[in-house]
């Protein structure tokens, strides 16, 4: 039986890019796994640190004077859920790339399969995280780490701790041209005035404090030494040979960002501009 790490697979740990970017690249990723037979995984951060909304979100949810004041960035992903600041040192994301054909059609099975590799993660940190096991009530929507915990997609830590449990990583999966996309959020370390201050609301840093944890608050490690272990234990799940885009990917990345993932119709309304229209 042919499994995803008979396939051939790529890691590519990312250098530090803006937000409209990193979402091109995902769908770059997705175009080289139908065209070119390649699958990605990879690491990445966010340079400048960057709001990611929703799909769905409403615009009108966002504090647009205290992102532009503080130098946030924002762009609309392509998932669902709430708002992400990904701060440019507290967060560390991720992404698998695979066609659709060769992954779970069931969307519970594909997030037990492609969360595989950062429960793996979590372990050779040292970190106690697993899906949460209950169901937690939301603070505040609009923000993706202050929503209802969700047992299907959600890890939390410690492991069996039940609703007392804080969210450490959230994860959201999409599909497109037959191809799965999976991204997600990893706390390296907390920014929660960054985290509520992006967001048109009252609520206090420590809401956010209460409902969320860390890799150093739970292990204390050097964030270099936490990229690494998430690298290697998606790089190990997929057999992936380590590699870097390619510059037509980039170049293409590059104009699908300023058509879409940094354009203001985007962001605000999820208005896409035809390549030919430009």
């Amino acid at each position: 039986m042919t499994t995803l790490a008979d396939r051939d697979w790529r890691l590519i740990r990312d250098e530090p890019r803006a937000g409209a970017t990193q979402m091109a690249l995902e769908e770059i990723a997705a175009r080289m796994a139908l065209e070119d037979d390649l699958r990605t995984v990879r690491v990445y951060s966010w340079e400048p640190s960057t709001l990611s909304l929703g799909y769905r979100q409403d615009a009108d949810t966002v504090d647009w004077d205290f992102c532009e004041r503080e130098g946030i960035d924002v762009t609309r992903r392509q998932t669902g859920g709430g708002g992400i600041y990904h701060d440019r040192y507290a967060d560390i994301s991720y992404t698998i790339v695979a066609p659709a054909d060769e992954v779970p059609g069931d969307l519970m099975d594909c997030y037990e399969l492609f969360c595989e590799p950062i429960l793996e993660a979590f372990d050779r940190m040292g970190v106690d995280a697993a899906f949460a096991s209950a169901e937690q009530e939301a603070i505040y929507q609009p923000s993706c780490y202050l929503r209802d915990i969700n047992p299907a997609h959600d890890i939390v830590a410690p492991a069996d701790a039940g609703v007392d449990a804080q969210k450490i990583s959230g994860n959201a999966q999409y599909r497109q041209r037959d191809v799965v996309i999976q991204h997600g959020s990893i706390s390296y370390d907390l920014e929660p005035r960054a985290h509520v201050g992006v967001f048109d609301t009252d609520l206090e840093p420590s809401t956010f404090i209460d409902r969320v944890t860390s890799i150093r608050d739970e292990v204390g490690i050097d964030r270099e030494e936490a990229v690494d272990a998430i690298a290697r234990a998606l790089g190990d799940w997929s057999n992936a040979t380590e590699s870097t885009w390619r510059d037509d990917e980039l170049a293409a990345a590059r104009e699908l960002a300023a058509r879409k993932f940094g354009s203001d119709g985007w962001i605000r309304d999820r208005e896409v501009i035809a390549a030919d229209e430009q």
